[in-house]
């Protein structure tokens, strides 16, 4: 196995101390990038694992954080937090443009070599970032088929996947509809993959997440999505002598 190394960054943002955590390849050399976000529920040892796993691939991998180093549970206290967060572009633009300079500013990160990956409200930063004008090369979300401000979608100048349940009540048809005329009148670069059967947070271990309703862990499509992810980043951010870089290491690390 790569050896790899993390550590945990903190950094200002949204008016809190973030928690971020840093996963570096082996070697000394600069690497393509990934800005990982997580669900809004915030960072746990599930995004964790997957920073680690983009790391033994090559890439420096940073898992930022949406609440000041808390895990937010209780989905009362999450909604609370997150519905005003995802009805604000200017707050979730804050967040993500916090966590990349801290990725920017990491001597092993290649500055000009970054994809931004999410996976829900996560997910939805990393599509502002985008419609914010960020130099990305790739932008790949999870339950996170979410709209922008009108005409802003224009500036995504990479290739943007999305991957949903198909039972997933919160982003719902017409929400994925909204989201792919979005992409497709900005003349995006798209893609929308469809896990037939999968809710909402179908990527993330029960044991892990909540119980909410609408929500559930499909481990087949988990699996599927992650290797979708990987697929991404090898197209959009391919990384060149990776040392140890195993080709079987594209199971899905969360669970």
């Amino acid at each position: 196995m790569t050896t790899i190394t993390t550590r945990t960054v903190e950094y200002p943002a949204d008016g809190l101390t973030m928690i971020g955590h840093l996963a570096l390849p082996t070697g000394v050399d600069r690497r393509p990038a990934v800005l990982l976000g997580p669900e809004g529920t915030g960072l746990s040892d599930v995004e964790r694992r997957r920073a680690d796993a983009l790391a033994e691939l090559g890439y420096t991998a940073l898992a930022f954080d949406l609440h000041g180093g808390r895990y937010l549970g209780d989905p009362e206290e999450m909604l609370a937090r997150c519905l005003p967060l995802l009805a604000d572009p200017d707050r979730m633009r804050g967040i993500g443009h916090a966590a990349l300079d801290v990725l920017r500013a990491e001597p092993r990160t290649d500055p000009d070599r970054i994809a931004a990956v999410g996976y829900g409200t996560g997910g939805a930063i990393g599509l502002e970032l985008g419609r914010d004008g960020v130099s990305l090369r790739a932008i790949g979300t999870v339950n996170a088929t979410t709209t922008g401000r009108p005409g802003e979608a224009a500036r995504i100048r990479c290739p943007v996947w999305a991957g949903v349940g198909s039972e997933d009540p919160i982003m719902s048809p017409a929400q994925r509809s909204a989201f792919t005329a979005e992409m497709q009148a900005a003349g995006v670069d798209w893609r929308l993959t469809v896990y037939g059967g999968a809710l909402h947070a179908f990527h993330h271990p029960t044991v892990d997440h909540p119980t909410v309703p609408g929500v559930g862990y499909h481990p087949r499509h988990a699996r599927r999505a992650w290797r979708d992810i990987v697929d991404l980043l090898a197209e959009c951010l391919p990384v060149t002598e990776a040392p140890g870089h195993a080709p079987g290491k594209q199971a899905d690390p969360g669970h």
